[in-house]
């Protein structure tokens, strides 16, 4: 196992390792820059497109290591999509409604390659099939996988280690339960990732920008409904989800938050739970592995809930969503205006 899924993800480690530089150069020569204002952490002018490193090290890992069948093709041109707009958008600044038209078109490459949620399992027994839903609920599903991971990514290295604890949760399931071409994917985009928060822990020399965090999430979310589909088990669904639990508190959190303050539902704000840890006193890095401690829990009970599917497991899971869910409020999270 560790030959088969070792491969990808070295590859992809070592690629994005190397070329993050080159890339970081690239983005102060098209201006795809990060200037700081009274809402951003950094002080200084920051370069962006490292997310670009991530999605050349992925389509390499993956190509160098598996069939390219009809369905990876379609995640491949799908995330090929999304990284288009990120860079657009780290160049040029995009509107929300714009980014959301690209995510939606991106999250429908899927469904016209027949990678869409068709059903969910009743825990009673047998499915509940959702027929004309199934469109529908799969673009939500893809979208909110992409916007969770990219209002998160607030921090030096912030976004990156939650998206590669979340890679390597869904990773252990999948060659846990022997889903191979899963386990490739998420092998080669946790190397990638890898390979480039050398260059993002804080204090990073460069950021992922929105053409790394909304490759992440894309490809995290459409992983999860490729599994669902070639699996017919909806734990396929669920692992991603519960790793990618803090993330998912926080923009349920912003939501309400702007709603309550009559703010745009995508505006920027400082109410995210890493901004308010930092009102706390907490430095970059203490707020960051902080975050990263909650999301590995939460990844250790994703994978005890697949393993053996069992009362703790989820009882785990709700003590610790509940306890992000209460301390960030209490430290003001909701409240912020």
């Amino acid at each position: 196992m560790l030959k088969v899924y070792g491969f990808p993800f070295l590859l992809a480690a070592l690629i994005s390792y190397i070329i993050t530089p080159c890339i970081r150069v690239l983005a102060f020569k098209v201006h795809a820059i990060d200037r700081p204002d009274n809402r951003k952490v950094h002080k200084k002018i920051m370069p962006r497109l490292g997310g670009l490193a991530i999605y050349i090290a992925f389509m390499l890992g993956v190509i160098a290591s598996m069939e390219l069948t009809r369905d990876v093709i379609g995640i491949m041109i799908g995330g090929t999509i999304i990284l288009v707009l990120g860079v657009m958008d780290d160049r040029y600044q995009l509107s929300a409604k714009i980014k959301l038209l690209g995510q939606i078109v991106a999250a429908c490459v899927l469904i016209a390659f027949d990678i869409r949620i068709e059903w969910i399992n009743n825990p009673f027994g047998g499915y509940f099939y959702l027929n004309y839903l199934s469109v529908p609920f799969t673009i939500f599903w893809i979208v909110s996988f992409i916007n969770v991971v990219n209002l998160i990514d607030g921090l030096d290295g912030l976004a990156a280690g939650v998206g590669a604890i979340s890679s390597i949760t869904v990773l252990l399931v999948a060659a846990q339960m022997g889903y191979y071409q899963i386990a490739i994917m998420t092998a080669a985009l946790t190397g990638g990732i890898i390979g480039f928060i050398r260059y993002n822990f804080s204090p990073a020399v460069i950021f992922m920008g929105d053409t790394g965090s909304m490759f992440i999430g894309y490809i995290l979310g459409a992983i999860s409904v490729f599994g669902a589909v070639k699996t017919t088990a909806t734990i396929a669904l669920i692992v991603p989800a519960i790793a990618l639990g803090l993330p998912i508190i926080d923009t349920a959190f912003a939501i309400v938050r702007r709603y309550n303050n009559g703010q745009p539902i995508f505006q920027p704000d400082k109410g995210h739970l890493h901004h308010r840890l930092l009102a706390m006193g907490m430095n970059q890095r203490q707020a960051v592995l902080l975050m990263y401690g909650i999301t590995a829990a939460l990844g250790v009970g994703a994978v005890l809930w697949a393993e053996v599917n069992n009362f703790y497991a989820a009882l785990m899971i709700a003590v610790i969503i509940t306890a992000v869910a209460v301390i960030a409020k209490k430290i003001g999270v909701l409240g912020y205006k």
